[in-house]
């Protein structure tokens, strides 16, 4: 049986639930895990390499800090180049600007070019992810978009967990340059797939612009909410390994893999939960169980509480990814998918950003242990719009 592949039609008429994975999903999944795949084998690589190439003890830094600077502006500038030019032309853009400048990056000759590759990719995975996600959402039947979304997430992950580990493996195996290599082609090698994927957007309507989407409050409520959860996954993963106690790399290790595990599984969970009930019941308890979580790393010498805590913070980080995007996408027409997608991602990125560097002057002050605490109930600011957000309609509005 054929069904609508648009997102606005009713496809669940008769009873019949509507088809979720489809020949354009597949091929998108193929794009998705190229953008992943070679972002993340690079992200953990890049900063050593500029520290060995003599950029000095700054070099780790500045290299990811442009990384994200970039992903950041070009997260914003994304929707206003699907809306002239198509999804499959920025999405193709993107894995070019994300794979080409990695097959330089052994050639760049010092940490001026080192900065200029970051900028280049950082551009890149932005306009991979923000294309790719509002194409996503075009893809998947509206009845069954909180499920689509959870399945979206869990192929997401798989190329971060892997690649984060595999890259510094790699590094120690064969050196910087036939890993950058790789990083490169993968993503080069996933533009394939594009010319396969539907281009909707040219002809959707008016674009939603950013601008737009940050005077909606039906927009900037749950992504005020995810963009803090993220502030708490951002310290999780950068200062967790410093705060426990001395000899206890193997609870780091565990904890760091028993996290995005759990907030994987939480992830589809609640999408197909939300599909039956709404998302908007999701968003309160997705931060609740993120700050509970984050207040029981507190107890830093207790390698039970460590793992308790990052279990319970990971599913309600898995929760609030898919409530809030989810919700975020049946406010918005078709035409504003990218906007959504856009103010998504930077939640993400600029809260990770936002944590990591504000806890380290935090715990300078306090300790880690108060820190955490503190961090905790901070987050609690955000039941304003999580509370709002509990009895709020689907339907596009303030």
């Amino acid at each position: 049986m054929t069904t609508s592949m648009d997102p606005r039609c009713p496809d669940n008429t008769a009873g019949v639930r509507p088809r979720l994975v489809t020949r354009a999903l597949l091929l998108r999944f193929v794009s998705m895990v190229g953008a992943s795949a070679s972002f993340f084998l690079l992200l953990p690589v890049v900063p050593r390499y500029a520290e060995a190439s003599g950029g000095g003890s700054g070099a780790p830094g500045l290299a990811t800090g442009t990384l994200m600077l970039a992903t950041v502006l070009g997260e914003l500038a994304t929707p206003c180049l699907v809306g002239r030019f198509g999804y499959r032309v920025v999405l193709g853009g993107g894995l070019f600007l994300l794979g080409a400048p990695a097959l330089v990056l052994p050639l760049s000759g010092g940490m001026a070019g080192i900065v200029v590759v970051c900028f280049l990719r950082g551009l890149g995975f932005a306009a991979a992810v923000v294309a790719g996600g509002a194409l996503t959402a075009s893809l998947i039947p509206a009845a069954r978009r909180g499920e689509g979304l959870a399945l979206v997430g869990v192929v997401s992950a798989v190329p971060s967990l892997c690649g984060l580990p595999l890259g510094v493996w790699l590094v120690a195996q064969v050196g910087y340059g036939p890993v950058a290599v790789a990083a490169g082609l993968v993503a080069l090698v996933s533009v394939a797939a594009v010319p396969g994927l539907p281009d909707r957007e040219v002809t959707a309507g008016p674009s939603v612009g950013v601008v737009a989407g940050l005077r909606d409050g039906a927009l900037l409520r749950p992504a005020a909410v995810f963009g803090t959860t993220a502030l708490a996954a951002g310290i999780i993963v950068t200062f967790l390994p410093l705060a426990v106690a001395s000899g206890s790399a193997g609870v780091v290790a565990v904890a760091l893999f028993v996290q995005p595990l759990a907030a994987v599984v939480a992830r589809w969970v609640a999408g197909r939960y939300g599909d039956r009930h709404g998302p908007s019941r999701l968003v309160l308890p997705g931060l609740l169980l993120s700050a509970a979580g984050t207040l029981g790393l507190a107890l830093t010498d207790s390698p039970v509480a460590v793992l308790a805590g990052v279990a319970v913070f990971g599913t309600g980080f898995g929760i609030a990814q898919n409530a809030t995007l989810t919700l975020m996408f049946a406010r918005v027409p078709a035409s504003g998918y990218g906007t959504v997608s856009a103010l998504w991602n930077v939640a993400y990125d600029a809260g990770m950003g936002v944590g990591a560097a504000g806890f380290g002057v935090l715990a300078g002050w306090t300790g880690y242990p108060a820190a955490f605490a503190i961090t905790a109930v901070l987050m609690l600011a955000a039941l304003v719009p999580a509370r709002r957000d509990r009895t709020a309609g689907p339907r596009h509005g303030g």
